[in-house]
This record gives structure tokens, C-alpha cells and sequence, in this order.
């Protein structure tokens, strides 16, 4: 019992940064990644996979959003569909975002579907 009192330091609980944030804000920026609110697409690209829910977290709306697209990147994403976000506001003026939406694929063949230009 001597072992469970005698531990008076406290252990720092380290942020979890997502790494890859800039790739993944040139890729938005770019148009090469949708994140849309619907759960539609354009009728030339089909979802063929959904990877599942993607969250994130954060004090900056930048920092939560990009951090969802990033996770979703890393699960191996080309969109997300049915993005939502929520705004909590503390009494002592900070506010703190919610960032979530669904990771999915394209089919394969969605590209060959495009007319020829």
C-alpha cells in the first residue's frame, strides 16, 4: 500500500499531434480532397469503401479540422462525406471544436466513368 501513496509526481499527459498537416492542407486546398456535408457525391464518383467515422478535437477550428482530414488520410481516405463540426463555449471565453465526418473511397472504375474531353 506504501507504493500507491508515496507517488506525489504527477505524470504530464503529452498532446497527441497528428504529423502530416501541411501534405494534407495542400490536398484540400487543391481540390484534391472533398470534405463535403452530404453524403452524396457527384454522379461520376461512387463510394466503394467507407473506412469509418474520423474525430478530432482542439482549441483552433484549423487545427481540429485539418487534424479529422488527416486521420482520414492516414486511414487511406479520398473523401469525407457527411462532415458535422460542433462549437463548445467555456465560461472563461475559450471555445473548443469538433471535427467529424465519414472516411470513404471511390471505386475503381468512377474515373473511366468521366467523358472524354
Amino acid at each position: 500500500m506504501l507504493f500507491l501513496l508515496s507517488g506525489d509526481k504527477k505524470k504530464k499527459v503529452q498532446e497527441r499531434r497528428v504529423e502530416n498537416l501541411d501534405p494534407v492542407k495542400e490536398l484540400f486546398q487543391a481540390g484534391r480532397f472533398p470534405v463535403i456535408t452530404t453524403t452524396d457525391l457527384e454522379e461520376t464518383r461512387k463510394v466503394g469503401k467507407v473506412l469509418g467515422l474520423v474525430v478530432c478535437r482542439g482549441y483552433d477550428s484549423e487545427e481540429a479540422f485539418f487534424g479529422m482530414a488527416a486521420r482520414a488520410v492516414n486511414k487511406g481516405a479520398q473523401a469525407i462525406i457527411g462532415y458535422q463540426e460542433n462549437v463548445a463555449f467555456h465560461p472563461d471565453g475559450s471555445k473548443f471544436f469538433t471535427c467529424y465526418g465519414t472516411a470513404v473511397q471511390f471505386e475503381q472504375n468512377a474515373r473511366s466513368a468521366l467523358p472524354a474531353i
